[in-house]
């Protein structure tokens, strides 16, 4: 290569300088420049989150006694009832449900040294959480005024969650890019729900017919809102500098909506980022 004088010097410098430069990249590429920052032993959490969700929930209802109020009514006044409260009777049984559910949530993390502390917001909706439940139940008893009653107690009825959201407080613990971390809070959610009842009562004396008594009622509601306590545990992965990956397990027990109980499992993995 031919040159002049310090026009070859320059160049030759220049050259150096760009070879130096473009390993210095290769090298900061190869040790993952692009992931998370390390500080210690642990990444930081701090900062304001958001991200999306999908999960597999499994809803539980009881409805035993879903249709007492409705029998109390049907059987009002009667020697009956006050004898033998057949609205106390245990007539439906326990259901179960599953369903896909989508969502998101949005909070805030402090962290001092590994230990991080977080409170977030979240709302979901589950593709199809709606419970069924019927059963019959039949009795025979006698009444104080000798009066044999055989009672036929028929109820059935419909259970669903709509949405619901969610505010969480998190303790978490930092150490490489995992955070595992466990939770409690407090859920509001959106039921609909009906109930229906029959009663049949066959009375006879004395093994004499002496009639027959047949009534129903029904009840149901839509978007009723009720409160519920929700713990459970999580783990959260740091993908890049500013995106993470979670996955975790969480638990509702809902109140009393209509005498229907209810709990919610769920399973979830979702993307976050934090800023």
């Amino acid at each position: 290569m031919r040159c002049l004088g310090k026009f070859c010097v320059v160049g030759l410098l220049a050259a150096q300088a760009s070879a130096a430069v473009a390993a210095d990249m290769d090298d900061n590429v190869l040790r993952g420049s692009f992931s998370p920052e390390v500080q210690g032993n642990y990444v930081r959490w701090d900062g304001f989150t958001f991200g999306g969700t999908v999960g597999y929930s499994n809803l539980s209802t009881d409805s035993g006694s879903a249709a007492g109020p409705l029998i109390a009514y049907i059987l009002r006044n009667s020697t009956l009832e006050n004898e033998f409260q057949p609205s106390s009777w245990t007539v439906m049984p326990k259901s179960v449900t599953n369903s896909m559910q989508y969502g998101g949530f949005v909070g805030y993390n402090w962290q001092m040294e590994q230990l991080v502390f977080g409170v977030d917001l979240g709302y979901n909706h589950p593709s199809s959480l709606n419970s069924q439940s019927s059963d019959l139940l039949t009795r025979r008893v006698v009444t104080s005024d000798n009066i044999t009653h055989d009672v036929t107690l028929n109820a059935a009825s419909s259970f669903k969650l709509v949405d619901y959201a969610t505010v969480r407080g998190r303790v978490g613990y930092a150490f490489d890019y995992f955070q595992p971390y466990a939770m409690i809070g407090a859920a509001v959610g959106r039921f609909n729900y009906s109930t229906s009842a029959s009663v049949i009562d066959v009375q006879s004396l004395n093994n004499v017919y002496q009639g027959t008594f047949a009534q129903s009622s029904s009840d149901g509601r839509d978007n009723v809102f009720m409160g519920g306590l929700l713990v459970g545990v999580g783990l959260d992965y740091a993908v890049l500098p500013n995106v993470f990956l979670r996955a975790e397990w969480e638990y509702i027990a809902w109140g009393s909506v209509n005498g229907i109980k209810s709990a919610l499992n769920t399973g979830r993995a979702g993307i976050g980022v934090r800023f």
